[in-house]
C-alpha cells in the first residue's frame, strides 16, 4: 500500500510497540485470520521514520519473543516485567519468588537489549484478567529489579485511585528514571506523577475526552514522550483528539480480508506515530518538527541511550 509522505526532519522512537502480540501473527481473539505480517509492519514503521522501538514485554514468553525480534535491528529494544493483567496467570504457574528469579535470567542474558523493567503496575479496569490482590502482589518486587540492575521503570496505571501512586512513591528511591506509559489520568494524577519526576507517555487513548486534552496541555515538554501502544490505542474517530489528525492511512481492510502488504482496520501499528505527534502538536501549540525532536530526546534520556 502507498504510505503518506513524512518530513525527513521528523523521526520517532515508539516506546510501546507490542509487536509480539498475536494480532501480528494474524490471530484475533484466539482465531487465525491471516498469516504473520510482522515484516511488513516493521517496513512500514521504517518508512514513516520510526527509527527506534521498544518491544514492551509483559510475561516470560513475551520477553523471549521480543528478544528474537529485537535482533533484527540494533535500535530495537525490549522490556522485562509482568503486566498487571498477566499477574493471576503467572501466579497459577509459579510463586512470587520463582517469578522474579525467572525474570532475572533474561535480564542478565539479554542485557544488551533489555533497557527497562516492566511493563508493570496496576489495572483496575481489567480485573477480569487479574484480581487486585494478585496485581499488587507482583507490582512491588519489580522495583527491586530496577534497583539491582540500575534500569528505569516502565509503568502501567489504569483507574487505581491512589494505590498505584502510593506504591511508586514508596519505591521511588530505587530507580532513577521512569515513565507512566499510555497515560489517561486526570490532571490531579498528572501532578502527582510529575511530583515523582516521572515521564508521561501519550498514545491515542490519551486524547479520548476534552478532559484528557486539557490534561495533556499541562504536561511539561521535558517530561513528554509519545508512543502508539500498538496494536492497541489507535486514535479513533470518536476520540476528542481525532480532529487534529492530518495524516491518514488509506486502504486499510478488515482482518477477514487481510492480504500481504495491507494494514488491518482493527489493529494499530508503529507507523501511526505521526498521528500521535500531530495531535500533541496541535494541543500544545508546538511545531511538529520541534515536538518530535523533544519527544525523541526525552525517550533517549528516559532509557539512558545516546543519540547517534
Amino acid at each position: 500500500m502507498n504510505l503518506p509522505k513524512i518530513s525527513e526532519n521528523i523521526k520517532f522512537f515508539d516506546i510501546a510497540a507490542n509487536l509480539c502480540d498475536d494480532e501480528f501473527e494474524g490471530i484475533y481473539h484466539e482465531k487465525k485470520y491471516h498469516e504473520s505480517d510482522i515484516t511488513e509492519v516493521l517496513a512500514r514503521a521504517e518508512k514513516m521514520n520510526v527509527t527506534r522501538m521498544l518491544f514492551a514485554a509483559g510475561s516470560q514468553e513475551d520477553i523471549v519473543k521480543s528478544y528474537e525480534l529485537s535482533k533484527l535491528n540494533e535500535h530495537y529494544y525490549i522490556s522485562a516485567g509482568i503486566h498487571p493483567c498477566r499477574a493471576s496467570d503467572e501466579l497459577k504457574k509459579n510463586t512470587v519468588e520463582e517469578i522474579f528469579a525467572n525474570l532475572e535470567n533474561p535480564i542478565t542474558k539479554f542485557k544488551d537489549k533489555i533497557i527497562t523493567i516492566g511493563e508493570c503496575g496496576l489495572d483496575y479496569d481489567r480485573l477480569h484478567y487479574s484480581c487486585k490482590e494478585d496485581q499488587n502482589l507482583l507490582f512491588s518486587p519489580h522495583f527491586n529489579l530496577a534497583q539491582k540492575y540500575n534500569l528505569p521503570m516502565y509503568l502501567h496505571n489504569r483507574n487505581t485511585n491512589d494505590d498505584f501512586y502510593t506504591i511508586v512513591k514508596e519505591h521511588r528511591h530505587k530507580f532513577n528514571n521512569g515513565i507512566v506509559h499510555s497515560f489517561t489520568g486526570t490532571e490531579n494524577d498528572l501532578q502527582k506523577f510529575l511530583g515523582l519526576n516521572l515521564f508521561i507517555g501519550l498514545t491515542g487513548t490519551s486524547f479520548k475526552t476534552k478532559e484528557n486534552i486539557d490534561t495533556v496541555k499541562k504536561i511539561p515538554l521535558d517530561k513528554l514522550v509519545i508512543e502508539t501502544d500498538a496494536p492497541y490505542c489507535e486514535i479513533k474517530k470518536t476520540n476528542e483528539g481525532f480532529k487534529f489528525v492530518e495524516t491518514f492511512f488509506e486502504g486499510k481492510v478488515k482482518k477477514e480480508k487481510m492480504k500481504k502488504g495491507l494494514m488491518c482496520k482493527e489493529r494499530n501499528e508503529p507507523c501511526t506515530m505521526i498521528q500521535v505527534l500531530e495531535v500533541v502538536s496541535k494541543v500544545k501549540n508546538v511545531q511538529k518538527e520541534e515536538l518530535a525532536k523533544i519527544a525523541y530526546q526525552n525517550s533517549l534520556d528516559l532509557f539512558g541511550l545516546k543519540n547517534e
